[in-house]
């Protein structure tokens, strides 16, 4: 059944949306969507494709401006700058008017094949999450496949939430997408904010999958952002190790201090100029690293009460009825 097709004329069956980021992605933008669309027609559902482009500096938005002409089931927004991928992604699920809201990258990696899959089990187990889970990796840098499991190591541990394998590759039906946008917050990790919410999920497996074309975007630089923002929003537990590290080196003072008075008081006082160039090293790199967490927080803090819009949309697509 052609995508194209009104909710109206199937007014009885689940309307499905899927909400994709885009960013640099000209290159192979087209044969990523004909692979959706593909499989979206084996759902035998009527279907939208809410694109939002994150200011991307190539053709991107001319070959999503050319799909929507070819495909009246593909919306679109455009984006003034590169608000970065959690912003876009909020703004094609404030903008998604499914019954069910697909999440996937714009890529390719995350597979198409996939989706009729996901839909059958929310159809069928009655979840209110369907979530695509990285049984293989597929072929990333050694920074990448280092850094990756140690991220979710410490989210895991401060967290309380399991993210082994997580993606942002999941299927919501509305209850959970209303959920998900009522958390305001300008700081946004997507799949943390969506274990969060704690509705019924269901996990199916995938291999993650070359990329079709180009490069990544998500440099080292952007990944150990992202990192720091899951961690700073879904634990305050680093502020409270500054606290007990705190303490831990007060005790020391204290026993430190009661050994040099004893041996004042002793007459065997000897001089430590090395243990005291130690001990000044080591208080002061904590000190520094503690009001580093500490500006972290206050980075966030600082972010949130502005209140600036998560984006701005400068262009917009809707199909004609």
């Amino acid at each position: 059944m052609e995508g194209s097709q009104t909710r109206n004329a199937q007014s009885r069956q689940p309307f499905l949306s899927v909400v994709m980021p885009v960013f640099r992605e000209a290159a192979h933008l087209p044969a990523t969507l004909a692979a959706v669309r593909s499989s979206l027609n084996e759902c035998n559902l009527p279907y939208e494709l809410m694109l939002v482009d994150d200011g991307s500096p190539d053709d991107t938005w001319r070959i999503i401006a050319a799909e929507a002409k070819a495909f009246q089931a593909v919306r679109a927004l455009r984006l003034s700058r590169n608000f970065g991928k959690e912003s876009a992604l909020s703004a094609g699920l404030e903008h998604a008017r499914g019954d069910a809201v697909i999440v996937m990258d714009a890529d390719g990696q995350h597979p198409a094949s996939l989706v009729p899959n996901m839909v059958r089990v929310w159809r069928t187990s009655g979840a209110d999450i369907v979530e695509a889970v990285k049984s293989k990796r597929g072929r990333e840098s050694l920074s990448s496949k280092l850094g990756a499991p140690l991220f979710y190591l410490i989210l895991n541990k401060l967290s309380g939430f399991h993210f082994k394998g997580a993606s942002d590759f999941k299927l919501m039906n509305r209850k959970a997408v209303n959920a998900w946008l009522e958390m305001r917050e300008r700081n946004m990790f997507f799949r943390g904010m969506t274990a969060w919410m704690g509705f019924t999920t269901v996990q199916i497996p995938f291999e993650v999958v070359p990329r079709s074309a180009g490069q990544s975007t998500w440099s080292a630089l952007k990944r150990l952002k992202l990192a720091l923002i899951g961690i700073t929003t879904f634990s305050s537990f680093p502020l409270h190790l500054v606290t007990f590290a705190g303490a831990l080196f007060l005790g020391l003072s204290v026993l430190l201090g009661l050994e040099t008075l004893y041996l004042k008081l002793a007459g065997r006082a000897v001089s430590g100029f090395t243990t005291v160039i130690l001990l000044e090293l080591i208080i002061g790199s904590f000190l520094m690293i503690s009001l580093g967490i500490i500006g972290e927080y206050l980075a966030r803090i600082y972010e949130e009460v502005k209140r600036r819009p998560r984006y701005l949309v400068t262009e917009s697509i809707e199909p004609k009825e």
